[in-house]
């Protein structure tokens, strides 16, 4: 079977709650964004604090066998949190950013815009990881990165294997829209939504329900996991507003919401 033809119910995605899911490609598992600490206030930074509302569905100990950890960025405790840390020094390779890659020490790799990597699979042959932009609000990178950091996402592609592109917290669809002419079309699309609020902007800093689904369209993706929308107070939009959006597209059947 071609990798074009690959059914993306052949690729699994768990997802644990936040920005956080394995995804096992390739005979690899992948962890997004590591995120298990308990609901809480987590400080940001000056008189800004996030509050988580609910645990993930794991921990830590229940995952298994972790190869590579996909950190969009490492900067923010609704991104990578302490049980998060902590579990990255168990963990052969994490793949993030260039600057957080030189925060985090020896195990992390940053990927630039469209660098790749190419990492064995256990049976043979092996798995790129294409490092993609990402925008973490709204504006350009010079306006934005000083405010919420530098963010990157990431597509997984193999020559017998359908394509995945994970988002990371991207508000900007022109790039998801170059991503798409490049990758397209994407068979399974982990995307970070949940419409976040934050007082430092006018804006979401992550794509909301409606650019999801248009997100989905740009890529042409066949399936669509969304993360990223639940467990944390400043995600304004939700479950059912995701199911809404994608209803409205007419793209209900490609929403994977477990």
């Amino acid at each position: 079977m071609s990798a074009a033809s690959t059914p993306p119910e052949q690729i699994p995605v768990r997802v644990f709650g936040g920005p956080t899911a394995l995804i096992e490609y390739g005979g690899l598992r992948f962890l997004t964004d590591p995120t298990f600490d308990a609901p809480g206030d987590y400080p940001l930074g000056p008189g800004l604090v996030l509050t988580k509302t609910a645990p993930s569905s794991a921990s830590p100990e229940d995952l298994g066998r972790i190869d590579v950890v996909l950190l969009s960025h490492d900067e923010h405790p609704d991104n990578l949190d302490h049980s998060g840390r902590a579990l990255l020094a168990d963990v052969p390779v994490t793949l993030t950013t260039p600057s957080g890659a030189g925060r985090l020490g020896a195990d992390a790799k940053g990927l630039e815009d469209w660098e790749s990597v190419e990492l064995d699979r256990p049976d043979g042959g092996t798995v790129t990881v294409t490092g993609v932009p990402a925008i973490h609000g709204p504006g350009t990178r010079e306006e934005v990165e000083p405010i919420s950091g530098e963010v990157v996402g990431f597509v997984l592609t193999a020559a017998d294997l359908a394509t995945v592109y994970v988002s990371g917290d991207n508000a900007s669809l022109a790039l998801v829209k170059e991503i798409g002419e490049r990758f397209g079309p994407v068979d399974t699309a982990v995307l970070f939504a949940g419409a976040p609020r934050l007082p430092v902007f006018d804006s979401t800093v992550v794509l909301d329900s409606a650019q999801a689904a248009e997100a989905a369209q740009l890529l042409g993706a066949r399936r669509v996991v969304p993360v990223h929308f639940d467990s944390w107070a400043h995600f304004t939009e939700g479950r059912d507003d995701l199911v809404a959006a994608f209803t409205a597209a007419g793209l209900a059947d490609r929403l994977q919401l477990n």
